[in-house]
């Protein structure tokens, strides 16, 4: 993140996908991960808020966000200090490391260990780099400051936080895409994941690492997300696969007298999947309270 992005049209979609989490009441902690402004036209993409189209899908962030682009000398502060949030902590440590790539390392850890102090006792932590993942994870490489590092990721996740962090495709071909979405999901492979891509401006995405016992309640929210922003926000598969489908528990089957056999499992979203027999290539998906409701007495 730099200050120079502030107020940008990913900005939009950006505080309007963590507010849908702060406004249920779920902490949040966000780490800039902030570098210094550069002379580019970057953060510069503010015309959608001469667009009042644009503000029916968040309000409140719209205009906080058209209040702050008037400034000249905007910063994170400005969204620090705003309405945006309730129930936050940021860490805005300025990422500038000098000296040997041994000691821009050392630099790092210690940023990110203070990092770790600041937000203990958020419930989920967004980190906001420049441009993604690090691939390679090397923390002495220059420019690494840009990016996180998917050990970082991990640690966070590991201190019990729920974490989500930006990213792009950027010149990436679909498949290498592919490979980069899954390069976090597989260091941490008891995490529920989903992708959430935003569509405006240039294309950015939100990958979430969520405890299992936090899926279905963080998933409702992500699909109140969904259903607001249609086709603005969409949720992606990594491996052709999304968390939300995979099947928990042990499923039980009912034999109609017709010789049919319906097949009921759960979904890792809360969600009721139904197989028929004679149906293989498809299944039902149903709300479980919609499922219940059906058999109240």
């Amino acid at each position: 993140m730099k200050n120079q992005y502030v107020a940008d049209i990913g900005d939009y979609g950006k505080y309007s996908l963590l507010k849908a989490f702060s406004d249920e009441g779920i902490k949040l902690g966000i780490n800039w991960y902030l570098t210094p402004n550069e002379d580019s036209n970057d953060g510069k993409y503010v015309d959608y808020l001469t667009d009042d189209s644009f503000r029916r899908y968040n309000p409140d962030v719209y205009d906080a966000l058209k209040e702050i682009s008037k400034k000249d000398d905007k910063t994170v502060k400005d969204i620090e200090n705003s309405n945006i949030f309730t129930n936050v902590k940021y860490y805005s440590e300025l990422m500038d490391f000098d000296g040997t790539p041994k000691k821009r390392e050392e630099l790092r850890s210690k940023w990110f260990n203070e990092s770790m102090n600041v937000l203990a006792d958020a419930e989920l932590i967004f980190m906001d780099p420049d441009n993604g993942l690090l691939e390679n994870g090397d923390a002495k490489k220059l420019g690494a400051e840009k990016y996180i590092l998917a050990k970082e990721a991990k640690q966070y996740y590991e201190n019990g936080h729920n974490v989500a962090f930006y990213c792009h495709k950027g010149r990436r071909t679909w498949a290498k895409w592919d490979e980069y979405k899954e390069i976090v999901p597989k260091l941490i492979p008891d995490a529920k994941t989903v992708v959430l891509t935003f569509h405006k401006g240039t294309q950015r995405s939100y990958i979430f690492l969520i405890h299992s016992e936090n899926f279905i309640r963080y998933k409702k929210i992500i699909d109140s997300v969904l259903s607001k922003w249609y086709k603005i926000f969409t949720e992606e598969p990594i491996n052709n696969k999304k968390s939300s489908d995979e099947l928990v528990g042990e499923s039980f089957v009912l034999e109609t007298s017709s010789g049919v056999i319906f097949t009921f499992s759960k979904r890792a979203d809360g969600k009721i999947a139904v197989k028929k027999s004679d149906n293989k290539n498809s299944y039902l998906v149903v709300d479980a309270d919609r499922f219940c409701e059906r058999f109240s007495f």
